[in-house]
């Protein structure tokens, strides 16, 4: 035991482990993109980006960075193999279908909104399975961090649940304000902040060279 504190022996610092984060997104920004949701059902785990190509005033920015290429994600999420959050993840067998689900749950979520629409929406993901699942939730940190989405970081809400019932009195998302149509986000009785609230605050994210 040692009474004296060094700080510096503390901290973790690795070259090969920066490469590796830039080897994943790299290899990210080369994958396919597909409608929302993909053709097919697939097994795998992993990341993902959503990308919108529509004229919503909302997101003018996006609809110009996007019509000719996708350079600018709307959204960046992750999708876990099950038992991950209780570290037993190598008690579950092979064939999960998380990322694909995780996509298809996105899907339904925007069918349901009354001002977008799902043939506005793409996507690219990365299948990270075995002992690259491990990186999963660095990657996901790393592409938020590099994009800096809108919905992942000037508004919150979008990836969302149903919390089910008897957990109703929270307020309803900052997303489900802009994007009313969730059924189940109508039943939320909490203190929701403003539409026009939120309308700045996407306005302003977007114009000041956030993205």
């Amino acid at each position: 035991m040692d009474d004296f504190f060094d700080r510096s022996k503390h901290i973790y610092q690795s070259d090969a482990f920066e490469e590796i984060v830039k080897d994943t997104i790299r290899f990210f920004n080369g994958t396919p993109v597909h409608r929302l949701p993909p053709p097919e059902n697939f097994v795998g785990t992993g990341v993902y980006a959503l990308y919108y190509t529509g004229k919503s005033h909302y997101y003018q920015k996006l609809y110009e960075l996007n019509r000719i290429e996708f350079k600018q994600p709307i959204y960046v999420g992750k999708a876990v193999p099950r038992g991950w959050r209780q570290a037993r993840v190598k008690l579950v067998g092979t064939g999960s279908h998380e990322l694909y689900a995780r996509l298809n749950e996105h899907a339904k979520s925007i069918e349901q909104v009354e001002n977008l629409d799902l043939s506005d929406f793409h996507c690219r993901f990365m299948i990270l399975e075995g002992a690259s699942s491990d990186l999963i939730g660095t990657v996901e940190a790393a592409l938020i961090r590099f994009y800096t989405p809108v919905w992942n970081t000037a508004i919150d809400g979008f990836g969302n649940h149903d919390p089910g019932k008897g957990r109703y009195n929270q307020a309803k998302s900052e997303w489900d304000v802009l994007h009313p149509g969730r059924g189940w986000a109508y039943k939320c009785q909490g203190f929701s902040s403003q539409l026009e609230e939120v309308e700045t605050k996407v306005r302003k994210y977007l114009t000041m060279g956030k993205v």
